[in-house]
């Protein structure tokens, strides 16, 4: 949305909507957005604590404006960080084909998050996409909705993981602890 000037919310009975923004977090690339309809279906959110590694996902969009698309994957992977993507990272992984600001589902309906990014050398899938998970984009959410924008703690450090070239170069015994920067 960010320099947008009309935003448009398309609905699946195939309405749309003039969207109003409350707020936006540039940082993580989401926004809430306002829009004048009744009787509008709302979506439950999921618990991220018993989302796991292997959990069937489906990832529900509007791919380029085709229309609703759902495509299924499963949780490649929980935590996925230093991926240069935000400064504040903390990504599911999912092989599901994605595309940036649809949901992610689990097989119940439950959002688990909102996809964010593919990895791609060709700007196709392959099978490495990224969704923010529900715990922060409601934490975000909540937040724009409170006080139109987000406001994140920092202390200055990183902890990164000591990998053995790391643990190498400065003479540690293995690669057991975090390197703090």
């Amino acid at each position: 949305i960010e320099a947008a000037e009309d935003i448009q919310v398309s609905l699946n009975d195939g309405h749309t909507h003039k969207a109003t923004v409350i707020g936006s977090d540039p940082e993580s690339d989401l926004a809430v957005l306002q829009i004048k309809a009744d009787k509008l279906p709302a979506i439950t959110f999921g618990q991220m604590e018993s989302l796991r590694v292997g959990d069937v996902v489906l990832a529900i969009g509007n791919p380029f404006g085709v229309g609703q698309t759902v495509t299924m994957g499963i949780v490649s992977a929980l935590g996925r960080s230093h991926l240069g993507i935000n400064t504040f990272e903390n990504f599911i992984q999912t092989d599901a084909a994605i595309n940036p600001g649809g949901a992610l589902v689990d097989t119940d309906g439950y959002l688990v998050g909102i996809n964010t990014a593919i990895y791609s050398r060709t700007g196709g899938s392959l099978g490495i996409g990224f969704a923010i998970p529900v715990s922060s984009a409601r934490s975000i959410m909540e937040q724009i909705i409170q006080s139109g924008s987000v406001t994140r703690g920092w202390i200055g450090v990183e902890a990164q993981e000591i990998t053995q070239e790391l643990a190498e170069s400065f003479g540690l015994p293995d690669t057991e602890g975090a390197l703090i920067a």
